[in-house]
């Protein structure tokens, strides 16, 4: 029986929160469970205070909660991994975000596609849902669109959220697991996967095992999109830069920087009757932006503002 902890980050999304463990109660699964939450308001600590209430009523699986109060996710991920650690049992990591939520299958789907490929991390699907029908344009945009893959072997996951981690992997790496330089500016998954991927690790899908994502009222806009694209840009960029690449990976990143500042805006015109193209002509460009931005040091904080409840 695999021994599984699942580990939820979580700030000042105390709805969020009440639906995903409500939804982890529910679990259809052969393996021995615990959640630990960890929260990163120290302030109002509105997650800590659910959980012991729902502890208190007496929840499914053992629960335990942590208040993290330097801020930023990197922070609250290393709490997470460090905490579950320390149970010599743990054999596994799942991290789920506070506003997510799984089926019923979905640990067991994830164990099972582990087992199947000896991956050291399995990534599973996130279908997002709406506050109200989603527009054409929301398809080409990331924390917007559906994540999906076919199930089996893959090169590099698509983030944090919905991930299941095994505990050898993740003490083949030094601390901290996530960089706390991209505490609030994102990218520390990517830069754990990075990490991971140089020390020999290996990663897999699987399309079964489902969670679902809120998109909040506050990001179905362009604006919030575009905010979001330049934001991976950044992010993206500054893991690149991180490991010091040489001259000739600096100069292919910055043909594709002047590439899409020279092209997004033609096809954008070129395609004045297809809204979702031309939206995505628009991330392409945006991206490029917080990539140049990066380049020249600029930091972009998006996890400093919440969305959702």
């Amino acid at each position: 029986m695999p021994e599984v902890t699942v580990a939820i980050p979580t700030f000042r999304r105390p709805q969020g929160l009440a639906r995903l463990l409500d939804a982890l109660a529910r679990l259809d699964t052969t393996a021995s469970v615990a959640v630990l939450v960890a929260d990163n308001d120290a302030a109002a600590h509105e997650g800590f205070d659910l959980c012991a209430m729902m502890r208190d009523k007496g929840y499914r699986w053992p629960l335990r909660a942590l208040i993290v109060a330097d801020r930023g996710i990197a922070a609250v991920r290393n709490a997470l991994v460090r905490d579950a650690l320390a149970n010599p049992k743990t054999q596994f990591v799942a991290m789920l975000d506070d506003d997510e939520w799984p089926s019923t299958g979905w640990l067991d789907a994830l164990l099972c596609e582990q087992a199947k490929t000896g991956a050291d991390l399995v990534q599973g699907s996130i279908l997002f849902q709406f506050p109200q029908k989603a527009q054409a344009w929301t398809r080409s945009f990331d924390g917007l669109a559906d994540i999906r893959g076919a199930s089996g072997p893959v090169a590099m996951p698509q983030g944090a959220g919905n991930v299941l981690i095994a505990r050898a992997a993740l003490e083949t790496l030094a601390q901290p697991w996530f960089d706390p330089a991209f505490g609030l500016g994102g990218g520390e998954d990517l830069d754990f996967f990075t990490r991971l991927k140089a020390a020999g690790g290996r990663f897999a899908w699987s399309d079964e095992a489902i969670a679902h994502g809120d998109v909040a009222g506050t990001r179905v806009t362009l604006g919030w999109a575009l905010s979001r694209a330049y934001s991976i840009g950044n992010s993206d960029m500054r893991v690149f830069l991180k490991y010091r690449p040489g001259l000739g990976e600096r100069l292919a990143e910055g043909a594709k920087i002047a590439g899409a500042f020279v092209l997004s805006p033609i096809l954008f015109a070129v395609l004045a009757f297809d809204s979702a193209r031309r939206a995505d002509m628009l991330r392409r460009l945006w991206r490029a932006a917080g990539k140049a931005a990066a380049l020249f040091g600029r930091r972009y904080n998006e996890y400093a503002v919440t969305h959702g409840e």
